[in-house]
């Protein structure tokens, strides 16, 4: 599921600073960007949902002039056969919510639904899917320790064995934990080196206890490749379109993917998505996988 970018333009620096983007932003060059997204996942053979194109004329008028709305991926998140649906965790982008839902509640049926909490707050962006048995969820920002003890139980039932929530700086830069990590292989996680440093409290249906960040993705079986330079946006913000190809932007730090043995194998298709990143996200952010081979 994507969404197009609103009709407004961000129009200064300061407007910028206020909604909590990093520049002005110009509508037609974000539609370009989109377009380029959208036909790119197109072409490789990835249906997708423009979820703005699916709403009633009142919700148009309203989600029209929402800034944030292309970021899709913090509105619900799909584990096992079920989507676990969002809460903003913060003011401005709470009609977005309730715009989506009602549409993913009309799309899938009832049993493939509805793990919806109660109004604490749960960004998707923050819930990493590492493997079958592991999801890594940060409460920082815009997710809260009460959504994850609201959810853990119906991860559990999903086939996971096990969460691990980590607490990560509440910065701009590190808003959400796509923007600090993300997964580049079965066995290849990317992440932000000070990351090292922080302990993760693991969760099992009948233990608690800490590990380190990477010794709890060690024992998954994950190498990490650790960044000490970044561009937090572009160089952590990635998808992967099938398993040999990930999906970045060209404004990410080339020299990275050559790097590291396992990024020298892949194939990177790169998109210009500039104006969009300006909002605050890339390309993780702006697309909600609601269904995988």
């Amino acid at each position: 599921m994507l969404c197009a970018p609103s009709k407004l333009d961000v129009p200064d620096l300061t407007i910028a600073e206020n909604v909590g983007w990093s520049a002005a932003v110009n509508h037609v060059k974000a539609m370009e960007n989109f377009m380029e997204l959208k036909t790119t996942l197109e072409n490789a053979r990835v249906k997708i949902i423009d979820y703005s194109k699916e709403l009633t004329n009142d919700e148009k008028a309203v989600s029209e002039q929402l800034i944030n709305r292309y970021f899709v991926r913090d509105l619900a998140c799909v584990l096992g056969n079920r989507i676990f649906l969002g809460e903003a965790g913060s003011s401005i982008r709470r009609p977005e919510y309730p715009h989506a839902h009602s549409l993913l509640e009309k799309w899938f049926p009832e049993n493939n639904i509805k793990v919806k909490q109660p109004s604490t707050a749960l960004e998707c962006g923050d819930v990493l899917i590492l493997n079958r048995d592991a999801v890594l969820i940060n409460i920082g920002m815009r997710t809260t320790l009460e959504a994850v003890e609201n959810i853990k139980d119906r991860i559990f039932q999903e086939g996971f064995t096990e969460i691990a929530i980590i607490d990560l700086p509440r910065r701009s830069d590190t808003l959400h934990l796509d923007m600090n990590c993300n997964v580049a292989n079965a066995n290849l996680v990317i992440a932000k080196y000070f990351m090292r440093y922080f302990p993760v409290h693991v969760l099992t249906p009948q233990t608690s206890r800490f590990e380190m960040t990477k010794q709890f993705l060690d024992r998954h079986g994950f190498d990490v490749y650790w960044l000490e330079k970044y561009n937090t946006i572009p160089d952590i913000n990635f998808i992967n379109l099938n398993p040999e190809t990930l999906l970045i932007s060209k404004q990410a730090t080339k020299q990275q993917w050559t790097k590291h043995p396992l990024l020298q194998k892949k194939h990177l298709i790169e998109i210009e998505v500039t104006e969009l990143e300006k909002g605050g996200g890339g390309i993780r952010c702006m697309t909600l996988p609601l269904v995988r081979k």
